[in-house]
């Protein structure tokens, strides 16, 4: 699995106390429902046994980061743990062997699963582990309900960055720092640490990105942790850690070699006037071969710049990464048999899509775009190179591009299931997917959704999320469609004869849809609707009740209010989980709630469905969406509360597609 995922939990209860010996129940846990399960009587059940049971058993290890791998491919198991660095080595075992117990519990088929807790953190996987930085899409955070003081953020930043500095200057047995700084009235205290096998810089990486985090998760708050899967922070107004033990564990000099601690004094001084020579007369040597090689590298760069200055026109010599993605013309004409009607996927907005089949037997989907977007060709490769690198196992992954005059292709990958709401809304179709199906599937859609809003390289506002933008691959799996197009034009046009936005009534916030006000907020609305498509197997125009004209929103909303709420899930779901179908009605209604702060991020959403044991707040009423039967697509003036049908040629309708565009607008980070 190449994605990982992003958490957020919204409380968490302070322990004024110290870490014990006595075994803990996770503070969080998370099972990979979807990287593979195994069997009780499998070689990877075998394989995983003996790697948890002999985890901690090297006693030379007493520095609280134990790493394992056991087995060979594809049934090589591979594990760590590691404590926090002021829990002894006794007490880190302690939890580790409680923990690998635990999680096995929690966890009793996955291939991949996650344990955290107060003292150590256990994770196992299918896939290596081991001195990389896999935290771009993943994070805990847990927030003290307490506010802070006016100078207490600012104090903590200077604290955590400080401690940061530290912990990324470590050695490989050990990342860590902890330390103290006083705001007003009261001090505050913090702990950074790294997995230990991680570079300096994939270290100080990891810990930038938490602590920036701090003032987005949990700002103005007294305390805090942000865990990540391969660096942690926490800051407290209180010594949550033993001081003690770090500070023993600060002051311990390295471990010399026993040919320096067998030899005397005078031997030691006479060796150490040994190695200044040597060490004077190597640096002084490989000082002057940096300066030799400095004056042939500026020699030669001259020459290049006078070689390459007649050249300096040529656009391709600017955007020469962008080259690999280029696909030739033909080749694509070729391969959708020169765009025939019968290799047709759909048409959307930006133009129409096709399947093709590339000479080496790769099956794709080509987007051919209007014929003028408004750019030049430089600024068109830059704009595929961008969203090209946006890539998350949730989201539909861009192979390429093709441009000749103007012939503007884009180049997907192709997913053979099509789209969600050709299996949703199909009653012969539906049947094959069961409520592990559909959890798996909202599960995935969040992650997409959480890595464009928070870790993607660009922050990305979808603004057409919906039943038709989810593909699914081979096994089910959903990817979200059209996530970086606007990218690909000008800021006000989507056609290449219209001016208008579009959007698709039903799955629209209303602060959208009647202001064109928009945020990461209005996709949760959207996502929020599709939850309840998906737990009802009814579209969101769907009329429930003839005598009260009841759509999906309105109807879910009635039935939560009364007590009914399973009423909304769909009949084939009778054998699903009715806790977590219960939840995730619970969590579609508080994604559409009429007041935009009212809603939660996509962040807190993927811990609601992934975490049952915190409790959900009771949302408010849903907006009262405007009726639109007969079609859902419109178009939407630019930040005005006109909405007007689109009249082109005298045809009021759009046709629907497989992988209609959508209008995105990008942050940069």
């Amino acid at each position: 699995m190449t994605t990982i995922i992003s958490i957020a939990l919204l409380s968490f209860f302070s322990h004024f106390i110290v870490l014990t010996t006595a075994q803990q129940d996770f503070i969080y846990h998370l099972c990979y429902n979807d990287v593979g399960n195994y069997t009780s009587t499998s070689s990877y059940d075998t394989n995983l046994k003996t790697l948890l049971s002999n985890l901690t058993s090297d006693p030379k290890v007493d520095y609280g980061y134990y790493t394992s791998s056991e087995g060979q491919n594809p049934n090589r198991v591979n594990a760590l743990g590691l404590c926090r660095a002021d829990v002894k080595p006794d007490s880190c075992r302690t939890c580790l062997n409680n923990a690998t117990i635990l999680l096995r519990k929690l966890c009793p088929n996955q291939k991949e699963a996650y344990g955290y807790n107060d003292g150590c953190i256990l994770r196992y996987a299918n896939r290596s582990m081991f001195g990389i930085n896999q935290d771009s899409d993943f994070s805990i955070f847990m927030c003290n309900p307490s506010n802070a003081t006016d100078n207490y953020n600012e104090v903590l930043d200077g604290l955590m960055r400080r401690l940061r500095g530290k912990a990324t200057a470590g050695d490989s047995r050990r990342k860590f720092a902890a330390g103290t700084v006083a705001a007003l009235f009261q001090t505050v205290y913090g702990f950074a640490q790294c997995m230990p096998d991680l570079a300096e810089q994939d270290c100080d990486d990891c810990l930038e990105k938490a602590i920036s985090s701090i003032p987005r998760l949990c700002n103005n708050r007294i305390g805090g942790r942000i865990i990540k899967l391969s660096c942690n922070v926490r800051y407290e107004n209180y010594r949550f850690y033993d001081d003690v033990v770090l500070d023993s564990l600060s002051s311990s000099p390295p471990a010399a070699s026993p040919s320096n601690t067998s030899s005397s004094q005078g031997n030691g001084n006479s060796t150490s006037r040994t190695v200044i020579i040597v060490a004077v007369s190597i640096g002084a040597f490989i000082a002057i071969l940096v300066l030799i090689c400095i004056y042939f590298m500026v020699r030669r760069s001259k020459k290049t710049i006078e070689t390459d200055q007649p050249e300096a026109k040529d656009d391709d010599d600017e955007i020469k990464p962008i080259e690999s993605l280029q696909f030739n013309f033909n080749t694509i004409r070729l391969a959708t048999d020169n765009f025939s009607i019968a290799n047709k996927l759909g048409q959307g907005g930006f133009g129409s899509v096709y399947k093709g089949k590339l000479p080496n037997g790769q099956d794709i989907a080509v987007k051919r775009l209007s014929m003028d977007s408004g750019q030049g060709d430089l600024e068109f490769k830059n704009e595929v190179l961008l969203v090209a690198k946006l890539q998350h196992r949730n989201l539909v992954r861009l192979l390429g591009f093709s441009l000749e005059k103007k012939e503007r292709l884009l180049v997907y990958e192709f997913l053979p299931n099509r789209s969600l709401d050709y299996l949703l809304f199909d009653t012969n179709e539906s049947v094959h997917l069961n409520w592990v199906m559909r959890h798996k599937i909202i599960g995935g859609i969040a992650r997409g959704l959480l890595y464009l809003h928070e870790d993607s390289r660009l922050r990305i506002i979808h603004r057409d999320l919906k039943a038709s933008n989810i593909l699914l691959d081979e096994e089910l799996n959903p990817k979200i469609s059209d996530f970086g197009m606007a990218r690909l034009f000008v800021v006000d046009q989507t056609q290449s004869n219209t001016s208008r936005i579009v959007g698709t009534y039903g799955y629209m916030a209303p602060e959208y849809a009647m202001h064109g006000q928009f945020s990461i907020k209005s996709d949760v609305f959207s996502f929020g609707i599709l939850v309840l498509e998906i737990v009802s197997g009814k579209k969101n125009n769907s009329v429930f009740d003839e005598e009260n004209a009841h759509d999906l929103l309105s109807y879910a909303w009635k039935n939560w209010r009364d007590g009914t709420a399973f009423n909304l899930a769909d009949p084939i779901l009778n054998n699903g989980s009715r806790n977590e179908i219960m939840r995730c009605i619970h969590i579609g209604l508080l994604c559409v709630q009429e007041n935009v702060a009212d809603r939660p991020t996509m962040a807190s959403v993927v811990v609601m469905l992934n975490s049952y044991s915190s409790s959900l707040p009771f949302p408010s009423k849903p907006p009262l969406l405007i009726n639109t039967r007969g079609s859902s697509e419109i178009h939407l003036r630019e930040y005005s509360s006109e909405a007007t049908r689109s009249n082109e040629g005298g045809n009021n309708s759009i046709q629907q597609s497989v992988n209609e565009a959508s209008i995105t607008e990008l942050y940069p980070r």
